[in-house]
């Protein structure tokens, strides 16, 4: 977690983890203390938001009317997903209208829900309790239309290596893996942990590793950080959560702010 001040202005950053357990609460101190300490909660959005998102699916994720994910890879990734699919109990015919990178990340959220990592007892969902308790006002950095839209930038030779390269990681265990790392670093707040994490995800040379760096990361940051800075204008504290990449390396989120002329002092 950071300060971010200038000119009278303040904010806190505060790196986030998507799915979590009971067990990561309460959050540490002065993440406890920067939240009561501030007027507003922004988010990358509201996780609560399903509506929004429902259409977002619709437009972006899913193919139109009549047309099949069997008109979009190859026979050998159909097989391996109707297997993958079939292992937690959903048939294809069931969400054969859905876009490769779609089925891609929700297998890997179904693994780490059956691992005890769920979205409800993610950092969002418990900071949207306690805004929602205290009456805080929460402030969105994107839209669901506009994640889902970035994902469907990818072509269909990207989008099935994406869905494939996911399923090689379940297959393997390295899914869980992965996602236990970030958790590991985000829990222990080590800065080499953190460090190494950000070069595991960006660095591996997959379809998804580069999509990961240009476009979710390369991309939004600079967004996010104008963003912030518009928000910040208004005179209130806010507590910003982000996904814990966006905080990290030369172009996360403290670096870029710190660019934008603001003071930037890492808390925790």
């Amino acid at each position: 977690m950071f300060r971010i001040a200038r000119d009278g202005e303040m904010a806190y950053l505060f790196g986030t983890i998507h799915v979590g357990a009971r067990s990561f609460y309460p959050l540490a101190p002065q993440v406890s203390r920067a939240l009561a300490d501030s007027s507003q909660l922004v988010l990358e959005l509201d996780t609560r938001a399903n509506g929004a998102f429902e259409l977002a699916v619709r437009k972006h994720a899913s193919y139109p009317a009549g047309d099949h994910i069997r008109n979009h890879v190859s026979p050998d990734t159909l097989r391996r997903l109707t297997a993958a699919l079939h292992a937690v109990g959903i048939p294809l015919s069931g969400v054969g209208h859905m876009k490769p990178w779609l089925l891609a990340n929700m297998l890997i959220g179904i693994e780490l829900e059956r691992s005890g990592f769920q979205r409800t007892h993610g950092n969002e969902s418990f900071l949207l309790d306690t805004v929602q308790a205290r009456g805080a006002r929460l402030v969105e950095l994107e839209s669901a239309d506009y994640q889902l839209s970035l994902f469907d930038t990818l072509g269909d030779a990207s989008a099935e290596s994406y869905l494939r390269e996911a399923l090689d990681d379940l297959s393997s265990g390295m899914s869980l893996k992965k996602a236990r790392a970030v958790i590991d670093a985000w829990r222990s707040g080590d800065a080499d942990a953190l460090d190494a994490l950000l070069t595991d995800t960006i660095g591996a040379g997959t379809v998804t590793s580069d999509f990961t760096r240009r476009t979710l990361l390369d991309r939004r940051n600079p967004e996010m950080a104008q963003r912030i800075e518009h928000i910040m204008k208004d005179g209130k504290v806010s507590f910003v959560g982000v996904g814990l990449l966006h905080v990290l390396g030369a172009n996360g989120l403290p670096q870029l702010l710190s660019q934008r002329g603001y003071q930037v002092e890492r808390l925790y």
